[in-house]
């Protein structure tokens, strides 16, 4: 009788546990939800908008300085200029800027390049910054909501009075805006750091071009 009563089962249902979706889930982090909403639809339009601008900037032939290189040598310049005026990159333009200020000095023309450079460069960063931005402000959102809605929680405690389920209800509810502004911020400061990645590369391909067009610009021409 004693061992009988000693057994418990361990598979019993606990009463009440109700499944609850994740959209019902961010639907309780109340008005503070949407800003986060808005700043997450930001994120990825700024994103792919960049990343496209990125890479067609960056998308450059293999052949495309080796053909620079032969038309220049063999004093051809009209087809070099031809070939890089027709050339939709940053390389390309960097290139067709020097090749305009052909005859002048070596450090004439590197001054003309390193400034289109800049330009593009700058074209490329473009909206970056918001990226950042949202990176920053969107924990803060978060916490916002999460300090608002404990205020509320403590308000209706001090009215209605202390129920325990009542709180962590309560409690679990308001953490969620903390949680989304911690994920949008980070989906964020991830986009910002791939973008910069991208950047990162360009920046070296046309570095790479420009001095090895200046080093062609002092070889002998046939």
């Amino acid at each position: 009788m004693l061992l009988h009563l000693l057994q418990i089962p361990t598979t019993a249902p606990i009463a009440g546990a109700d499944k609850i979706s994740l959209l019902d889930l961010l639907q309780k982090g109340g008005w503070i939800m949407y800003p986060l909403y808005i700043l997450l639809i930001l994120t990825v339009f700024f994103f792919f908008e960049r990343i496209i601008a990125i890479r067609k900037a960056a998308k450059i032939d293999d052949s495309f300085m080796n053909i620079i290189r032969d038309n220049i040598v063999s004093g051809n310049i009209a087809a070099a200029r031809s070939l890089a005026k027709n050339t939709s990159n940053s390389v390309a333009k960097m290139i067709d800027k020097g090749i305009q200020r052909i005859g002048k000095p070596i450090e004439s023309i590197e001054r003309s390049m390193e400034n289109v450079g800049k330009l593009e460069m700058y074209k490329m960063e473009r909206n970056l910054s918001i990226l950042s931005l949202i990176a920053g402000i969107a924990p803060m959102f978060g916490f916002l909501g999460t300090i608002v809605g404990m205020i509320q929680l403590f308000y209706n405690i001090n009215n209605s009075g202390f129920e325990l389920n009542t709180i962590a209800g309560g409690i679990y509810v308001k953490m969620i805006t903390s949680g989304s502004g911690l994920i949008v911020g980070l989906i964020a400061y991830v986009a910002h750091n791939v973008l910069s990645t991208q950047i990162e590369k360009t920046a070296f391909k046309m570095e790479q071009a420009s001095t090895e067009f200046l080093d062609v610009l002092q070889e002998p021409t046939k």
